[in-house]
């Protein structure tokens, strides 16, 4: 097959495009690198700011889509699949729809489905917007306004999800929360194929013994601080650790590239993630496959989803009550003996769910049933 990744997130598209390679099939991604994690792309669609960088960007768009025809499959980065306004946006999907078989959305970031969803008051007990009934931290944050996350409440940006929606062919969820937003509206046309990881690239590095400190790692992103609730997270890890001194201690890393990102979690015992997610995303999957234990969402709607009932080795953080998550990581300082055990279990379970070809796979079979 010949198929072609337009945008990415957390390097997921190029994972999948590595691994379908790996297969015998023809895969490029066009996409602006995940931004500062600056992930792998044959065609760079980067965007400098400023009205130059805007000029630049279109430009850069235009001088490369001949390269963006021909393809069994486009998989799109979500509507907003360039960092254009929607009404720029539409012209370009035009085209690729035009010019390849087939046009498949990945439900991978918030979307105006999702952002509905999180508001609707039944989808979610908790979201990144919402906890219970109320406004989460993030709605009351800088973060929101900078990001002008209002816009994706205004009727341009549902006639735009709208015009996409209904044109493309289908639409492939890599999270539960984002398949259970898409399925009243997409019904048979949407799947679960969760997030991929190329674990053959991964040595896991087992916690075979006790230790006499816990190593926790978190990953601090400057612009999405509160959204995925790492400021309450290092709030509680700083708390344990000032009762706990000589037995944990932290390594925080802020918005740094991609590599040097993995390489500085790999020299910890337990990672935190994110606070408000039933799954758990890329970061939690990468740490597991190294043989980490991770900090994150695991909800029981997700493992059954996953068909997985006896391997829950993801300790699961909610954001009520107070208190959880400072309970859950005194329990890891207090019972450390269990790491080597979920160690090893972290990392059959991204083996199981997770793998790059397990995953691509499932891709794989999405699209042929697409293409007949």
């Amino acid at each position: 097959m010949k198929v072609l990744f337009v945008g990415d997130a957390s390097n997921m598209h190029n994972c999948l495009a590595v691994q379908l390679r790996r297969m015998g099939h023809t895969a490029v991604v066009a996409s602006n690198g995940s931004r500062w994690m600056d992930t792998a792309r044959d065609i760079d669609i980067s965007r400098r700011p400023g009205l130059m960088g805007t000029a630049g960007y279109l430009a850069k768009l235009l001088c490369n889509l001949h390269k963006m025809q021909g393809y069994d499959v486009v998989q799109l980065c979500g509507p907003i699949f360039l960092e254009l306004k929607p009404w720029r946006i539409r012209p370009v999907f035009d085209f690729l729809k035009r010019h390849n078989r087939r046009i498949v959305l990945s439900a991978l970031n918030t979307d105006y489905l999702y952002y509905t969803a999180c508001h609707d008051g039944h989808t979610y007990r908790y979201s990144d917007y919402m906890v219970g009934d109320k406004p989460s931290p993030f709605v009351n944050s800088s973060e929101y306004i900078n990001q002008h996350q209002d816009n994706w409440k205004q009727p341009y940006m549902k006639a735009h999800f709208d015009y996409i929606g209904q044109r493309v062919d289908g639409a492939v969820a890599c999270l539960w929360e984002y398949y259970v937003a898409y399925k009243p509206v997409f019904g048979d046309k949407v799947v679960y194929a969760g997030i991929p990881i190329d674990t053959a690239s991964i040595a896991p590095r087992y916690i075979d013994s006790t230790p006499g400190k816990v190593r926790f790692f978190i990953g601090i992103q400057r612009d999405r601080n509160v959204v995925k609730g790492t400021d309450r997270l290092l709030a509680a890890l700083k708390r344990v650790h000032e009762r706990f001194p000589g037995e944990c201690e932290l390594d925080v890393v802020e918005s740094v590239p991609y590599a040097q990102y993995l390489d500085r979690m790999s020299h910890s015992h337990v990672i935190l993630d994110q606070l408000y997610s039933y799954t758990p995303a890329t970061n939690a999957l990468l740490a597991m496959a190294q043989g980490l234990v991770a900090v994150s969402g695991a909800e029981p709607e997700y493992y059954d989803l996953i068909g997985e009932h006896d391997n829950h080795p993801i300790i699961n953080v909610v954001p009520s009550p107070e208190g959880d998550i400072e309970q859950k990581l005194e329990w890891i300082v207090k019972h450390r003996d269990q790491l080597p055990r979920l160690s090893r279990e972290s990392r059959a379970f991204v083996e199981k769910h997770n793998a790059a070809p397990v995953v691509a796979q499932r891709y794989l079979s999405f699209w042929k049933s697409l293409l007949g």
